[in-house]
């Protein structure tokens, strides 16, 4: 009788280490979560800065476009081709800058990625102890 009284405080004994563990476990993984999260989102927001700065080289393409064509509406050019082509060559410069700094920013903010990598695999090790945790409890009680 009683090495089944302490049989069973043993095995109370494990379930209430694993309880533990697993508490624990679950609270770093969430800590460990938290922090990547963090670190992406640092990383995106850099991506972010590079696009809305494309973006201002862009608009500003479209302002280098308007104020060629005002200005060079009777300068260099021939008058057949007045106001148009000084303008656009101008603008399409700019705006060519523009495009290529767009694309550069986006390519950074796909890059990165938003999914917490090293926090899922912590996550897939943490499954395989438990499984490996549950089969030794299992063999404890037989």
């Amino acid at each position: 009788m009683e090495s089944e009284s302490h049989k069973s405080s043993s095995i109370g004994t494990l379930l209430s280490t694993l309880l533990n563990e697993v508490s624990a476990l679950v609270r770093g993984e969430a800590a460990l979560a938290k922090a990547e999260m963090s670190e992406k989102t640092h990383q995106a927001m850099a991506g972010v800065g590079a696009v809305a700065t494309a973006g201002a080289v862009l608009f500003a393409g479209l302002f280098t476009l308007l104020a060629a064509l005002v200005m060079l509406l009777n300068e260099v050019l021939p008058p057949d081709t007045r106001p148009w082509l000084g303008a656009v060559v101008v603008g399409a410069v700019v705006t060519l800058m523009g495009v290529v700094m767009l694309k550069a920013g986006l390519k950074k903010v796909r890059a990165q990625g938003l999914m917490p990598n090293r926090t899922m695999q912590s996550l897939r090790s943490d499954k395989t102890l438990a499984k490996q945790h549950q089969q030794h409890v299992k063999e404890e009680v037989k």
